[in-house]
């Protein structure tokens, strides 16, 4: 579905890397840990420690989705943060799923992105 991720109300990035074999229950189990219950329309984004794959959810109301994705090169810039979870806005987290550094807001994202 486009634009299924393209925007969620609000982004979470879980600061600490996470094993991405966990799924749908153990990810949630640890936004819950953290966050405790989730809103409607939040993402919660997980890395794996290489930080060359993300894994978020989605609360859409009705249920959860799960999405993945993979950078063949380089990796995600991340926070390091002490807390276990960062917030992020609309524009990084555009910034963030295409695998550049977030934190530089100051060129204009590609038009596609736009769509």
């Amino acid at each position: 579905m486009p634009g299924l991720i393209g925007n969620p109300g609000q982004v979470w990035l879980s600061v600490a890397p996470v094993d991405l074999r966990r799924g749908i229950d153990g990810l949630s189990t640890l936004v819950q840990q953290a966050l405790g219950q989730p809103c409607v329309g939040s993402a919660f984004v997980f890395r794996n420690t290489s930080g060359n794959r993300i894994k978020v959810l989605l609360w859409d109301g009705n249920g959860v989705w799960l999405c993945q994705r993979r950078l063949h090169r380089g990796h995600f810039i991340w926070p390091t943060s002490g807390d276990r979870c960062f917030s992020i806005t609309q524009a990084q987290w555009e910034w963030l799923i295409t695998g550049v550094d977030w934190r530089r807001l100051s060129a204009q994202l590609p038009d596609y992105l736009h769509t």
